[in-house]
């Protein structure tokens, strides 16, 4: 059954949405969901794989919202930087980069001193350890005299409370290498806010530059004492490590590489240290700095890792043929929709409309687990009463960034206001004589306790489904099992357009 393209497809990315067992700490089996059980139970559906390599991740990690938007838009196996740089360290390629190699070599001519900045932390989110090690390895194979690793605390991709740990088995490491001292320590809420709290930004760039805030001798010591005070890993406030040579700030002349592969959360921190234009008249010490991929173009700063656009994307199809096209979601994590949905592109395309609703605040989630879930809804209604023969592509992102708190009544809540919003989209949907085609871009929300039955904000499901909802649908028959990458296919084949050759996910309708 191929649709033609004068009716509405809605294609709704519910993010931490994943299939698990029901269970006690299900927040979706445990929460009220009367119309996505309908869809269950009346729609076509699928299971699809959303971690590992099946979404361009290494093997047995588990999917995150940036791999499944790009997995879905792209309709391929598009790998995401950490898989690409982790296949650099493991090649060897990664030590002849030369970006790193002139970095290197510029500090080895001035002053010997090259400082490491980025989040201590094996999620494989925003960093991975690997990365770390493998340039202390490199400023150890350039006879350096100094490196100095500043450590962004991460607390949320991981247990709280596990700074420590990771600090300890970081200078472990660094022994066995041969080089390296931590010389700052601060959470990820100062280190890599993206929310523009450029306060916050402020205390990381005068921990790193002036060598303020709170002053200790020992990294994992200074880090339990923290604990001790209620304080969390990602909440840990500035803390700079004096030894005997003194404190390690950046000076004229120093050479700093930040180490995070993901742009969106360090891009501040960034923009704070290495642009004058940011810092209102302050004194920036002149440095040469190199960013792991691309945080921001405009920087004009070296890219180790260029990231590379993927072509032919579900995006670029449509435009092609005059397709109207919306974008909608938080501000947050609009770029899920748009940059990483688009494999990598940043440009608007003709006929694409972009509709960011400004996001909650990070620390209100917990006290309003509908976030912007009624906006987005209300402006994909509205946009297909004006359009009726556009792609709307739609986001809600409350589930599973809810779910990340660790607060499991808060993430039931969050369920079921998205699933209110479900309900919403699927009678317009209905009503327009559209199709609705329903996935996750990775899940959280379903297996949120740990071993001792605590409350768990990192479970990373991987396996979702995919829906297709509409009137007469149910004749459609979907293959049971597939990966993100087939979404883009099947949307297409569902348009009754065809399949660009650079997609290699296949249409799950069983023709």
């Amino acid at each position: 059954m191929d649709l033609i393209r004068n009716r509405p497809l809605a294609l709704v990315i519910l993010d931490g949405w994943g299939i698990a067992p029901h269970g006690e700490w299900n927040a979706i089996s445990q929460a009220h969901t009367p119309i996505y059980n309908e869809i269950v139970t009346q729609f076509p559906r699928a299971f699809l794989d959303a971690g590992g390599e099946a979404v361009g991740l290494p093997k047995g990690t588990p999917g995150n919202a940036q791999a499944g938007h790009l997995n879905i838009g792209t309709g391929r196996i598009a790998k995401t930087d950490v898989h690409r740089i982790a296949d650099a360290v493991r090649d060897g390629s990664f030590f002849e980069n030369p970006v790193l190699e002139a970095a290197f070599e510029n500090a080895w001519n001035t002053n010997g001193r090259v400082h490491l900045i980025g989040l201590i932390s094996d999620a494989g989110v925003h960093s991975s350890p690997e990365t770390l090690f493998a340039l202390l390895r490199m400023a150890k194979r350039f006879e350096l005299k100094d490196a100095f690793v500043h450590a962004i605390l991460d607390g949320r991709d991981v247990p709280p409370r596990t700074a420590d740990v990771y600090v300890e088995a970081i200078e472990i490491k660094m022994a066995d290498i041969g080089i390296g001292t931590i010389a700052s320590l601060c959470g990820r809420h100062y280190g890599m806010d993206n929310g523009e709290n450029w306060e916050r930004t402020a205390r990381a760039f005068t921990m790193l530059v002036h060598g303020e805030g709170e002053h200790a001798q020992d990294a994992s010591t200074a880090i339990r004492s923290s604990f001790l005070r209620g304080i969390s890993d990602e909440f840990i406030c500035p803390i700079v490590i004096e030894n005997e040579q003194g404190i390690a700030t950046l000076r004229d002349g120093d050479t700093v590489i930040f180490f995070n592969h993901r742009p969106d959360t360090v891009r501040q921190l960034v923009r704070s240290v290495a642009m004058p234009e940011a810092g209102g008249g302050i004194t920036k010490p002149r440095l040469n700095v190199v960013c792991m991929t691309e945080y921001d173009v405009s920087f004009g700063l070296p890219v180790a890792f260029q990231s590379g656009i993927e072509r032919n994307t579900l995006a670029d199809t449509l435009a092609e043929l005059g397709v109207h096209t919306y974008r909608i979601g938080e501000s947050e994590r609009f770029q899920h929709v748009t940059t990483f949905f688009d494999g990598g592109a940043t440009r608007t395309r003709r006929n694409e409309k972009q509709m960011p609703m400004d996001s909650e605040k990070e620390g209100d989630r917990e006290y309003a687990p509908e976030m912007r879930n009624f906006k987005v809804t209300n402006m994909l209604l509205r946009s297909m009463d004006i359009d009726g023969s556009g792609v709307f592509i739609a986001n809600m992102a409350s589930p599973g960034l809810v779910a990340e708190t660790g607060n499991f009544r808060k993430t039931v809540e969050a369920v079921q206001y998205a699933d209110t919003c479900l309900g919403g989209i699927i009678r317009k949907v209905r009503q327009l004589n559209g199709l609705a085609v329903i996935t996750s871009s990775h899940g959280n929300c379903e297996d949120m306790h740990l071993t001792d039955g605590s409350p768990n904000r990192y479970a990373t499901a991987n396996c979702v489904t995919l829906h297709i909802i509409g009137n007469g649908v149910q004749e459609i028959r979907l293959s049971e099992n597939g990966t993100l990458r087939d979404v883009a296919p099947t949307i297409l084949g569902l348009l009754g357009l065809t399949v660009p050759a650079e997609m290699t996910g296949r249409d799950l309708r069983v023709l």
